[in-house]
This record gives C-alpha cells, structure tokens and sequence, in this order.
C-alpha cells in the first residue's frame, strides 16, 4: 500500500521544495555550501526540464549575511538579524541567479510577510504572481522578509520558519506536492541523535497528537530554526490543503530524485481526502477531536 501511494509522486507536476540553513551551509564555519546548492540548481533545473513547476522555499539569508560581515557566531539581537537578512538575502539571490543562469532557468525572488497571507488583496496578488511566474517557466525563490519580520523572535508576527512558510506557499499555489529538506531523515519516535533507540516513521496517516508529541521544539543546527515540530505543523497545513509531503534528509539534494521515482526516502504524509480550494489555508493547532 505504501509503495502505491509512493509511485503516485511520479506524477507531480508543481512541487514545493524547502531547503533549510544547515543543509545549505559548512557545518564547521555556517557559510555557504556553493556545491551543494549547485547540485540543488541542477536538480530544480531537470525537474523543469520534465516539465514540472518548482518553487523552491530558501533559507540561509542570514547565515550568508554572517559570512559577508565574517561573523561566524549566531547573532543574538534583532537588529543584527535583520541586518544579516539585508545583507544575505541579495548576496543568496545573486548566487541562485547566476547557477540557475548556468542551467538556462531564471530565478524570481518573492520574499514574503504574514501579513502577505492574512490580507485577503495581498494574498490573491501573490497568488497571481507565482501563477504567472510559473507559467513563465522561471523558478520563484521564496523566503520570509526577514527585514522587517525576522522568524527567530517570538514577539514579531512572523511565519515563524520556513517549514510553515513553504507548506503555506504550497497551499497558496496549489501545490500538489512539498518536499521538506532537513537534515534528518524523516519522524523518529525520538530524536536518533539522542536516542539510538528511536525508531524511523516511513508512513504518517494523521497528524495527530502522538505524532506531534514526537515533535522537538528545537533545531540541531547553529543557523536553522526549525525543530521537527514545525515540520508537522508544516504538513497539516500542506497535507490539508490538498498536498502530499515528504520530510527527507537534505544533506544529499539527489534525494528529491528518489522521492520523485517513488522511492521509500523520508517520511510521507499522504494528502487529506477532502483538500481545500488552493489559496485557502489553516495555522491553528491539532482541534480537540483530532488529538
């Protein structure tokens, strides 16, 4: 049964994929892995050349701030944040446009706010915007504003990461398909990092309380912010919108072809039964009589 609802993947055709801070970075310095994201642009160009829509949802604008400024610890005061973000963002940009050029694609930037997505106007602009982007053929690269709404601080209405962020674009556009890169392999019953006990979750049928009870608040990386729980929060929001998802290691990008050929990598969450209209969404917590 699982392999049937794997091979349904084959057939995506516009495709969300979220790559995080510590999948696009060194390890030892948190500056930018430039081969890495090389063989991610190479990966984004091949699935528009089998004809599909992609949208990649990136972080990494303040990790690349931190490396234009040499500052290699995370910074720990908003403005800091924000400034790193500035810098970042234009320096992250010129790096995707210029390898997506090398693949003969085009990169649009589209940085997002939560008010973006509140604003019924707004929303139904952005919704236009990445509609026609798509229909362009150009790949649209999404963060959050962080220059005005920086993720990491509790008291600024924010997205809040980028895992919720992508799986909101995905419900946004329609998507029929969102790829979460992390850099674990999917749900464990417990973080295996920890624990050489827990045990991998290949298939998640609900989101239900269990499952986000699995979920850590926290992320392993110096220069990511999203825990696993944010993951599962990404997919309820995904999955209810009428998207499947996968949460997969990002540490080798070619995992989006194995996830693509119905390959069992990552954790799947098939999408619900009864999908919403596209650009129609939900953020609130696990109701009562779903827990």
């Amino acid at each position: 049964m699982e392999a049937t609802k794997r091979n349904s993947l084959k057939d995506k055709k516009r495709i969300v994929i979220k790559i995080g801070s510590s999948s696009l970075t060194h390890p030892e310095t948190g500056e930018l892995n430039l081969t890495k994201i090389e063989k991610l642009i190479r990966v984004l160009s091949d699935l528009r050349g089998e004809g599909k829509e992609v949208v990649l949802v990136s972080s990494g604008a303040i990790a690349a701030g931190r490396q234009a400024f040499g500052h290699h610890k995370r910074p720990d005061s908003l403005a800091e944040k924000q400034a790193f973000a500035a810098v970042g963002q234009a320096r992250l940009m010129m790096v995707y446009q210029k390898l997506c050029s090398e693949y003969n694609q085009t990169a649009a930037q589209v940085l997002l706010t939560k008010d973006t997505m509140v604003n019924d106007s707004s929303r139904y602009n952005a919704q236009n915007t990445f509609d026609e982007l798509l229909r362009l053929g150009a790949i649209p690269v999404v963060n959050e504003n962080d220059t005005v709404s920086t993720s990491e601080i509790p008291y600024v209405d924010s997205f809040g990461d980028n895992d919720r962020l992508s799986a909101i674009v995905a419900a946004l556009i329609g998507a029929d398909l969102l790829i979460l890169l992390s850099d674990i392999d999917g749900l464990y019953t417990d973080d295996p990092r920890s624990n050489p006990d827990a045990k991998f979750i290949s298939l998640v049928p609900e989101i239900s309380q269990k499952y986000l009870n699995m979920g850590k608040e926290t992320s392993g990386s110096s220069v990511g912010t999203g825990g696993m729980s944010a993951k599962l929060a990404a997919a309820r929001i995904a999955t209810d919108s009428g998207a499947d998802m996968v949460i997969a290691n990002g540490d080798n990008v070619d995992v989006v072809w194995d996830i693509m050929e119905g390959k069992q990598k990552g954790t799947k969450r098939q999408r619900s039964k009864m999908p919403k209209v596209p650009g129609s969404f939900q953020t609130s917590p696990v109701p009562e009589d779903n827990k």
